[in-house]
């Protein structure tokens, strides 16, 4: 984390650390609905909630940007 730290701070950008248990690949990116039964063999799922289909791998990066996202804001 301090070369991450470092490079951020080296080219004038903010890291932010999302937390290592922030459920981001159970959390539906259109609705919010946690899939609290998501196994890790699963790669894609469909929210029980809003029917929409998620690729596990870009929900959870959606969900980290959007995480980020609202903690910058928070510290601002």
């Amino acid at each position: 984390m301090d070369k991450l730290s470092y490079k951020a701070e080296w080219y004038g950008r903010i890291l932010v650390q999302v937390d290592r248990f922030y459920p981001s690949s159970k959390l539906c990116h259109d609705c919010g609905h946690k899939y609290k039964g998501l196994r890790l063999s699963e790669r894609e799922w469909v929210c029980e909630r809003c029917g929409i289909p998620h690729d596990r791998d870009v929900n959870a990066a959606l969900n980290i940007r959007d995480e980020a996202l609202r903690l910058s804001r928070e510290k601002a």
